[in-house]
């Protein structure tokens, strides 16, 4: 039941030449992507925010078939301290990391952006590195680096054996956390410590707009800066710049922006595309890797900003004119990558990189519980609190712990799920559920933020068991849709969500499965629609502020997504 996988093309109808693969490469919450090569195998990072595990690592040799296996942030200890996600507030956490690979080491760079709970106190923008032999973990402690400004940062290696970190600062202040300039400088990685001077290498194309997400290379003796500009909305796009040297001075290139969604119509099947990072194949062609969202006519998703596969070639462009003589000038010419050369765009069908390969598209998941250790797909909001859940207090089960704590910022719940990969599925779970106090509650939860989900659950109150429904909209204060009391109800349930045609549908049986009662309240699917991350499709439990020894047992949950666009 666990990870079912469904091929997108039958075999044989169509030659290994024609044969094509779907974006996005990694559907549902896998915003600003990140990837590197090591002999064949291809290896990608994503921010994860406040989510736990942090920082996702994929693993393909192909580019279109994904493998997850691990997480950077994989350990409490790695997430506590200066690097805080235990109460790490909403939109905040691990933003836009590189992964890179060196002399036999991987190396993930990456900011967390932490408020203190202090009233008063600056934002804290803590940029370290972590490190493991094998990408699947175990990964090192946090390297803190210190007086390294901004977000998003990059690591180079360069032939010559130095290493240099690629930053931003706010325009105009090379010591200010923020956005609006790309600055380097030297990295001693014996005690994690910049060396040096700090220059400041370029403020983009459009001249400080937005300008993060640096990713440094060198081809052809040239260093190159691509860059994110014009903001994580429908004008993100995709610049860069080159220079004979990395201090710079780097020339924009004059056909930026080298990816963009900003100029083609509303209708478009994705928007907003743009934080990218190119990858060399061992034979010499080049691919990127970006992220967008899938829009419809509200031109958005609930699976937020998505990782798509874009093919690159590399063409000649003037950058400039110079004077060699009093009556003679010479181009300056610099080659330049060409993004979807035969369309400019990402396109949601495309050829396959490698012949005599085929994409199998994963939009399904299921998970009876049977093993000792969760499965991966599986994280929390923020690092969830010590005895959350058992996998072995009733074999075959997963026993969540109903505890005090409700979805709320910066505040931990007995809260988990696994990432929303289309806009249409249907979501089914079966629950064990008795509770014995008042406010005791157990169910679905599908959620995008503390102040953005959706529970359906199954609650206690003045000593008889009602089905309930509660919706948080975005800045809207949390509604109790509907209750109703629930007649025979001996303990086990099955809850049933089903997306389609822009509204949910909510259904329970309480035989096993034999027969479903839709329960009356609909509400449109783009609830959580939210650009920044995307939503999650969970399982929740809480005894709202109260002491409780409840807890909910889980037999199996199942997901199935039907792709819309």
């Amino acid at each position: 039941m666990r990870n079912l996988f469904f091929f997108l093309l039958v075999p044989g109808l169509l030659s290994a030449q024609e044969l094509t693969f779907t974006n996005p490469i990694l559907p549902g919450a896998h915003p600003d992507p990140s990837i590197c090569r090591v002999n064949d195998e291809y290896f990608i990072v994503n921010s994860s925010f406040e989510y736990f595990p942090g920082l996702p690592i994929h693993k393909s040799k192909d580019l279109v078939n994904w493998e997850l296996i691990g997480y950077g942030l994989h350990r409490e200890d790695q997430c506590t301290g200066t690097n805080n996600l235990v109460d790490v507030q909403s939109n905040g956490g691990i933003h836009a990391p590189t992964i890179r690979y060196n002399d036999g080491l991987f190396y993930i760079v990456t900011t967390n952006i932490y408020n203190p709970r202090k009233e008063g106190e600056p934002t804290q923008f803590i940029n370290f590195i972590i490190t493991a032999e094998d990408a699947a973990g175990p990964w090192s402690e946090p390297h803190i680096i210190e007086g390294a400004p901004g977000i998003d940062p990059d690591l180079f290696f360069d032939d010559d054996g130095k290493v240099w970190f690629v930053g931003t600062h706010d325009k105009g202040d090379k010591n200010k956390n923020g956005i609006g300039e790309i600055w380097v400088q030297e990295l001693n990685l014996e005690n994690w410590e910049l060396k040096g001077d700090r220059t400041t290498i370029w403020d983009g194309a459009c001249g400080g707009c937005c300008v993060e997400g640096p990713h440094m290379y060198k081809r052809d003796g040239k260093y190159y800066i691509m860059v994110a500009e014009g903001g994580t909305s429908f004008n993100h796009a995709v610049m860069i710049a080159a220079s004979e040297n990395i201090t710079g001075p780097f020339e924009s290139n004059p056909r930026n922006p080298i990816l963009t969604s900003r100029h083609l119509s509303k209708d478009n099947w994705v928007h907003s595309t743009g934080h990218a990072d190119l990858v060399e194949l061992s034979d010499g062609r080049w691919f990127m890797v970006a992220l967008g969202i899938r829009g419809d006519e509200s031109r958005g998703s609930n699976m937020g900003r998505e990782t798509h596969l874009i093919p690159v070639t590399w063409e000649t462009a003037i950058v400039r004119w110079q004077q060699v003589s009093e009556t003679k000038w010479e181009p300056v010419e610099y080659n330049w990558p060409v993004c979807a050369p035969e369309t400019g765009k990402v396109e949601r069908v495309n050829p396959l990189p490698f012949k005599n390969t085929m994409q199998y598209r994963n939009d399904a998941f299921s998970d009876n519980f049977d093993k000792t250790t969760l499965d991966l797909q599986w994280n929390f909001r923020r690092v969830p609190q010590p005895q959350t859940y058992s996998l072995t207090a009733r074999k075959g089960y997963l026993r969540l712990y109903t505890k005090p704590g409700v979805i709320k910022n910066r505040e931990r719940a007995s809260l988990m799920g696994v990432r929303q990969r289309e806009s249409d599925f249907e979501y089914i779970i079966k629950m064990d559920f008795s509770p014995k106090k008042d406010n005791e509650e157990a169910g679905i939860s599908l959620f995008q933020k503390d102040n953005n989900f959706i529970n359906y659950t199954i609650v206690r109150e003045s000593e008889k068991i009602l089905i309930k429904l509660s919706v948080a909209e975005k800045d809207s204060e949390l509604k109790d849709n509907s209750k109703d009391v629930l007649g025979n109800y001996n303990g086990q349930i099955q809850l049933r969500v089903i997306s389609k045609d822009h509204e949910y549908s909510y259904y329970y049986s309480l035989d096993n499965g034999q027969s479903w009662k839709q329960y009356s309240t609909t509400k449109p699917d783009l609830i959580l629609n939210n650009g920044y991350t995307g939503a999650y499709i969970g399982i929740y439990t809480t005894s709202n502020g109260n002491a409780s020894k409840a807890y909910a047992d889980f037999d199996w949950i199942q997901y199935k997504g039907h792709p819309r666009y």
